[in-house]
């Protein structure tokens, strides 16, 4: 039996079916927007990529004991009935991000801000008397 080498017909295929394939909001349950930790002195620090986001109604900040949580919706407002192809790399739905705190934080101490599609929280004071405490390690004998 002999075959037919067709070097693009699987490159072909590829791109049709890339193309043909519907892509939706739900085909993708949420996301988890990427974040940055840092201790900056006594302080936490949380930065939260959410570009495309309204600050004031699309995204919430808690502080539920030692927890700090960021949670809120990108909402995909273009019509999903337009002509011609479509290509999302983009994320829509809902998101939840948690960050463990070393002690309950007071909700006085939270500060959040949003500037160029970047969400900052701090936790001003969560690390104060925290320091680390070296222990020795003890070789066998």
């Amino acid at each position: 039996m002999s075959t037919t080498l067709a070097p693009f017909a699987d490159v072909d295929r590829l791109f049709r079916s890339f193309w043909d394939a519907p892509v939706t909001a739900g085909s993708v349950k949420g996301f988890a927007p990427a974040a940055d930790l840092a201790r900056e002195g006594d302080d936490l620090v949380a930065r939260f990529d959410l570009p495309g986001l309204d600050p004031e109604n699309d995204v919430t900040v808690e502080v539920e004991g030692r927890r700090l949580v960021v949670r809120g919706e990108r909402k995909d407002t273009r019509d999903e009935n337009a002509n011609g192809h479509r290509v999302r790399e983009v994320r829509y739905g809902s998101f939840r991000r948690t960050v463990a705190l070393p002690v309950a934080a007071d909700p006085s101490a939270v500060s959040a801000g949003y500037d160029a599609g970047v969400l900052t929280v701090t936790v001003a004071g969560v690390y104060a008397g925290t320091s680390p405490t070296r222990i020795e390690v003890q070789r066998a004998a």
